[in-house]
């Protein structure tokens, strides 16, 4: 038998059909397993009545609802791969993942109805044949995904596809600045929701809060976690500070996933005598170090922050830390995932001593297939079984790893991963600039932000206000610059790379404005 992410949901509605499944927040809608499957059923026959097949491209830009539920797990059934979408890119990065992916069906919400248009004029620039809108007013090119799934059936359809087949396609930054194509398949997935459930301590009564967006992998594993251990799923369109504790307080909320900003937003609006978190059992945060400090503000509010190490290379299970060892070990990052080997290496691949840095690599059945269409830069990321983060750790003697820094040149700003080249590739291609550097500074509302560091063109009269504004045109607004800095020569080593390490030091006084 084959492992086919979409049947966890035909076999968890079998067994469980009149539990409660999903929640939305902002709707009040409620949908058991038995409507939710109903659903996904509908739009997988529609889906194929369309035209869509086993192997084909499914892209989704969808703010979160049970809809992106249900067309992940519709595009499982059918054998399709989805190709989740971020609904900050602008149109020009997004016709790059589009065309790059070769999606040829794209599911979008009222809200992207302009981007989607913009897309759609550009004709042969996509291989999209097909358009499907959720609400609103639908455009003329498109088919009314109501309509669609209200006219099909509600009867099982024949899986296709499984084991080894694709999943997902996720795009993550690259170091070129171009976007890679991370690829899971039905097996990397199911690896890493039985790793998760090794891992995470939790049983089948738990309640799942799901603020990241599910375009994320953080966000997204999860939900296909809650699914098949038949938790809840409550899910918010988006991220609001004060709603969230009320979420918690009033669906008695037991574990959720948040980055380091989010949790610094609902510290700052915690109030004891409204806000109840007593039925949370774990509140778990990645895409970046926590601080001691919110660790400790968050300990004195009676919650346990544990904290999360992974990547949409791994599917997201990398190192977790929970409970006693979460209190005693501020910082860490805990140990590899039930099913994942981690070891910390030198540049010759030697595996470093405790105590001693070098890069994280980790060994585990959910780590990717690879990378879309990029084989030289799958051959340098996985190697041997292993896969090389580009982050750098440090381990003790227990194995308790503590993330030091990254390898590559990423920076990560309210849990999107920003990556400097991409955005001096933008700066480069104005005639004003000569050449230009990016780093992260601090950012109070982000916790990290970018800057560029600018040599200007003879005769230029380029502001700061100039290149912000540059940016703005060109990239989502979690990637463009908020500062600039100007300078007579960019320092560089030897062989001409760029010595950010200085540049961070030089301006090490600099964070981004409020």
């Amino acid at each position: 038998m084959k492992i086919n992410i979409g049947d966890t949901l035909t076999r968890r509605t079998k067994r469980m059909p009149n539990r409660e499944a999903v929640v939305e927040t902002d709707s009040g809608r409620r949908f058991t397993y038995a409507q939710i499957n109903a659903r996904t059923n509908r739009l997988a026959n529609g889906l194929r009545a369309l035209g869509a097949k086993a192997g084909d491209r499914i892209g989704i830009l969808l703010m979160n609802g049970s809809e992106f539920v249900e067309t992940f797990f519709a595009t499982a059934k059918i054998g399709a791969t989805l190709v989740p979408l971020n609904w900050r890119l602008t149109p020009d990065e997004l016709e790059f993942i589009l065309k790059d992916s070769g999606t040829t069906t794209l599911v979008f919400g009222p809200e992207f109805a302009s981007q989607v248009a913009n897309i759609q004029s550009r004709g042969e620039k996509t291989d999209i044949r097909t358009y499907i809108q959720l609400g609103g007013e639908i455009a003329e090119f498109a088919e009314n995904f109501e309509t669609l799934t209200s006219d099909q059936s509600e009867a099982e359809v024949a899986l296709a596809g499984g084991d080894d087949d694709l999943l997902f396609i996720m795009y993550t930054s690259g170091t070129t600045g171009l976007p890679k194509g991370v690829m899971h398949s039905h097996r990397t997935v199911f690896a890493a929701i039985t790793n998760m459930m090794a891992t995470n301590e939790t049983g089948t009564d738990e309640t799942t809060l799901l603020s990241l967006p599910l375009f994320h992998v953080g966000a997204l594993t999860p939900a296909f976690q809650s699914i098949y251990s038949a938790a809840r799923l409550v899910i918010t369109r988006s991220f609001d500070p004060v709603k969230s504790w009320e979420i918690i307080r009033d669906e008695k909320i037991t574990n959720t996933l948040l980055v380091p900003a989010m949790l610094q937003a609902m510290k700052a609006v915690f109030d004891p005598s409204k806000h109840d978190a007593s039925s949370m059992r774990s509140m778990v945060s990645g895409a970046a170090p926590v601080p001691v400090s919110m660790i400790e503000a968050f300990a004195e509010m009676g919650i346990s922050i544990n904290q999360v190490y992974g990547m949409t290379e791994t599917c997201g299970p990398g190192c977790l830390i929970l409970g006693e060892d979460a209190a005693a070990r501020p910082g860490s990052t805990g140990k590899g995932y039930f099913y994942t080997d981690v070891r910390i290496t030198a540049p010759d691949g030697s595996e470093c001593p405790p105590g001693v840095s070098g890069e994280v690599c980790m060994r585990a059945p959910n780590n990717m297939v690879g990378y879309w269409n990029r084989p030289e830069a799958t051959a340098e990321t996985l190697v041997d079984g292993w896969l090389h983060s580009g982050d750098v750790g440090v381990a003790d003697a227990e194995g308790f790893v503590t993330i030091v820094e990254r390898l590559k040149d990423m920076l990560i700003s309210g849990g999107e991963n920003v990556y400097p080249a991409e955005i001096e590739n933008v700066l480069l291609a104005h005639p004003g600039v000569a050449d230009a550097a990016v780093i992260g500074i601090p950012s109070a509302k982000w916790g990290e932000s970018a800057m560029a560091v600018i040599v200007c063109a003879p005769d230029s009269d380029l502001t700061e206000a100039d290149l912000i504004a540059l940016t703005k045109t060109k990239l989502a607004g979690f990637k463009c610059i908020k500062r600039a800095k100007f300078i007579d020569i960019i320092p560089r080593n030897a062989s001409g790379k760029i010595l950010k390490r200085a540049l961070r030091d030089r301006y090490s006084d600099v964070t981004a404005p409020e």
